[in-house]
């Protein structure tokens, strides 16, 4: 519904009288136009105020105002000139007191601000130094409780009998935090300022930045072995005998923690790496942007984050180090298991991107390098296995020699100065010097060789497998987009690649120091086994025969004797081998004994030979013959004069056979022959030579009827240790059995004085006829 509005008037006059003084003032004029403006103001407010209420009241409340407004102004018209100067005081006199009134309260309201500003710096203050109260108390219990778990509960649980395996493994790398966590409250410590001291965060960043690299390094490597503090853990709890007694020892020996497994304190360092960086935060938040030490709080609370990210990078890396550095030793069972589409298609991919590059058809990735760093890689490896291979050679024919005791045996050489000084000296040599130096040679250099060449299965390891995931890798590069698990793939060689660059520099650099150093220890050992050897032989120099001559003439005469002694050893070496290769007599079949009898009534027992091992015929004429069969020799030459292929008999054909692999039969007798060492009854001496002394010592020999010993047969001589005897010549035996103790052979005496060895069988005892006592006939 419209308002209706009130009609304004035509026209009114307001009779107003005439001033007593046709001439107006100024002042008066400019008086008068402010009460008119006032008074419209009025109007205005008026009229603005009466809208709100009904419509016929606004009607009626505003004709009865406009008429009081209106007289007013009519009685404002009709006052004097004194009234308006009156009038003008009175305004003057409410604005002055209206502006102190308002000073005033903005001086309240500014001094209300300041309290509150006051008290809020106050209370950020406060908070601040709770931070850092927090902070230092939080490091001292923490490492207390890490020392209360690595002494008190490490030590009780390692009197447990028997102690919990791989204890020591629970704690490794926990010294080190330890170490760098006293450091920390030692340096705020040495400063002596208390916490709620000004400059105490100064020192409290100094201290944590000055420490922040070692933080790093203890911290990550705990981080890193953490997994395996739980797997050890488990392995105790699935015990349940051993995890009892393990909770009691804790319980007992942290009765004021309410503890119950060792994870309790050992995850602790887990939990506080992380925790640095909130703390700082907390104490940045309430420090003062003008605080003087607010830019180095700023940088420490930063140096924590990058430091927690640097250390969760590095245990990144480690699990995926550990992941592929492990060998398995699988079955061929175990890796038909694991074949499945997926594997089959990436050894596929693998290969068809190999044969690409090496047909060259696909590019390869080259990194030059990782390449180097491979290649040195490689070349310490190779160095690495061939000086173990040459220490270990080298300490088992240390082994030989010192199990060589020639010391312990007698050879009637009593009263010589030579030999007893060489007895003395082999003596020491085998039970004091040698043996202290084998031991420091293991202990030194092969055992840490041992260590060392375990350590480079790891590195191998990644290298090749870094090979497999870079195949990988090429193919899925040049995509725009990856998927998942394309996406894993290619971290996973970054993640390799980059783990090799900064560490594979590093082992070389240790594992070529460790192989200097072992270098150098190697000879270490030689030197003071030289020094220990010449301070022997300087006691015993006096005694022996050639200690008076000069150098030039001993090095001389040592030369000599050594070439001497090396021929003398090749002399026996050469008999003794000839000893070894001696036909053993097995016995015969009976066809090959009638072929025995035929051979040797045709040809005669001097030209049975018997095969050494299978022959078969590769030229015309040759014959395929068995081991062992028995052949007698026509002609020691082929046609052409060949004597490496002999003409022989194998009883029926002939043809030719190598000489290489025939070696003469001796033929046994029916019933062999007693051995010839006789007995004779006590009292009949005689003269009997050693073989290898001239002293004379007592022989019994038989009274009559005397013995004779003879050849049966015709023996050659193989060796310059066996003699050579025709058939009925008489021989002296002076051993019935050779060196070995084997009675099958004899050392016998033959005519011209010539001794040596001749097979036991060969020899009978043939009656010579009645002598007196007491003689002895050594020949017929």
């Amino acid at each position: 519904m419209e308002v209706p509005r009130r009609p304004q008037p035509s026209s009114f006059t307001l009779p107003l009288p005439k001033p007593a003084s046709s001439a107006r003032s100024p002042l008066g004029a400019v008086e008068k136009v402010a009460r008119k403006d006032s008074m419209k103001e009025k109007l205005q407010e008026t009229r603005d105020g009466a809208a709100e209420g009904d419509q016929f009241e606004d009607e009626a409340f505003g004709t009865e105002e406009e008429s009081v407004v209106f007289e007013e102004a009519s009685e404002l018209e009709h006052t004097n000139a004194p009234t308006v100067l009156s009038s003008q005081g009175g305004f003057s006199e409410e604005s002055s007191v209206s502006e102190e009134r308002l000073a005033e309260e903005e001086k309240e309201a500014k001094k209300k601000s300041e309290e509150e500003e006051a008290a809020a710096k106050e209370r950020a203050a406060q908070r601040q130094q709770l931070a850092i109260e927090e902070l230092v108390q939080s490091e001292r219990n923490y490492l207390r409780l890490l020392q209360v778990s690595t002494v008190t509960i490490r030590t009780n649980l390692q009197k447990l009998q028997p102690p919990p395996a791989n204890l020591d493994s629970m704690f490794l790398y926990i010294e080190d935090v330890i170490d760098v966590s006293s450091r920390l409250l030692s340096l705020l410590d040495q400063k002596l300022v208390q916490p709620g001291d000004p400059l105490f965060l100064e020192t409290l960043c100094d201290s944590f930045l000055s420490l922040s690299s070692d933080l790093e390094a203890a911290y990550r490597e705990y981080l890193a072995n953490y997994n395996n503090v739980t797997v050890v853990e488990n392995s105790y709890k699935q015990k349940e005998a051993l995890w009892n007694e393990i909770v009691r020892v804790i319980k007992t020996s942290a009765p004021e923690v309410n503890a119950t497994s060792l994870s309790f304190f050992l995850v602790m360092p887990v939990q506080r790496i992380a925790r640095y960086p909130l703390l700082l935060q907390t104490i940045q938040k309430h420090t003062d942007r003008s605080h003087p030490a607010y830019d180095l709080l700023e940088q420490t609370a930063h140096t924590s984050i990058a430091l927690n990210c640097r250390i969760n990078e590095y245990k990144r890396f480690r699990e995926v180090a550990d992941k592929y550095k492990k060998t398995e030793a699988l079955t061929i069972k175990d890796k038909i298991n694991r074949l499945n589409t997926h594997s089959i298609a990436k050894k596929t991919a693998r290969l068809s991107q190999h044969i690409k590059h090496e047909t060259g058809i696909a590019p390869k990735l080259v990194d030059g390098e990782f390449d180097a760093l491979e290649g040195f890689f490689y070349v310490l490896e190779h160095g690495i296995l061939e000086l173990l291979e040459n220490v270990e050679t080298y300490l088992h024919h240390l082994q030989g020699f010192l199990a060589c005791k020639t010391e312990e045996f007698d050879f009637d050489m009593d009263g010589e100065k030579a030999p007893i000084c060489y007895k003395e000296i082999t003596t020491a040599l085998r039970q004091w010097i040698l043996p202290s130096f084998e031991k420091r040679m293991r202990t030194l250099i092969h055992k840490p060789l041992c260590a060392l060449r375990d350590l480079l299965v790891g590195p191998r390891n990644l290298i090749r497998k870094r090979l497999d995931k870079l195949l990988d890798y090429e193919v899925i590069c040049d995509k725009s987009s990856l998927s998942y698990d394309e996406q894993a793939v290619a971290n996973t060689y970054r993640t390799i690649n980059t783990l090799l660059l900064n560490e594979l520099p590093q082992f070389n650099g240790l594992a070529l120091q460790m192989i200097w150093s072992m270098l150098g220890t190697f000879s270490c050992l030689h030197k003071d086994l030289a020094s220990d050897m010449e301070q022997l032989f300087q006691s015993f120099a006096q005694q022996l025969p050639h200690s008076s001559i000069s150098p030039s003439a001993f090095w001389g005469w040592a030369e000599s004797a050594v070439l001497e002694g090396a021929r003398r050893l090749e002399t026996l070496c050469r008999s003794v081998e000839d000893t070894l290769n001696a036909p053993v007599v097995q016995p015969l079949s009976p066809s090959s004994q009638r072929r025995l009898k035929q051979l040797t009534d045709k040809h005669g027992s001097g030209k049975i030979y018997q095969v050494t091992g299978t022959v078969v015929g590769s030229r015309d004429l040759d014959l395929n013959l068995a081991k062992g069969e028995l052949v007698a020799i026509i002609s020691e030459a082929d046609s052409r004069g060949d004597k490496r292929r002999w003409l022989v008999d194998a009883g029926g054909r002939r043809g030719y056979a190598p000489s290489s692999k025939l070696l003469r039969y001796h033929q046994p007798t029916e019933d062999p022959p007693p051995s010839p060492h006789l007995t004779v009854p006590e009292g009949v001496t005689g003269i009997r030579r050693h073989s290898y002394t001239p002293e004379a010592r007592p022989l019994t020999v038989m009274s009559q009827p005397c013995f004779q010993v003879i050849a049966a047969y015709d023996f050659a001589a193989r060796g310059n240790h066996e003699v050579s005897v025709r058939a009925g010549e008489p021989v002296r035996v002076l051993e019935p059995h050779d060196k070995r103790g084997n009675p099958e052979w004899s050392l016998v005496e033959a005519r011209g004085g010539q001794r040596g060895y001749v097979p036991s069988n060969y020899l009978t005892i043939m009656p010579v006829g009645p002598g007196p006592p007491g003689s002895f006939r050594p020949y017929c």
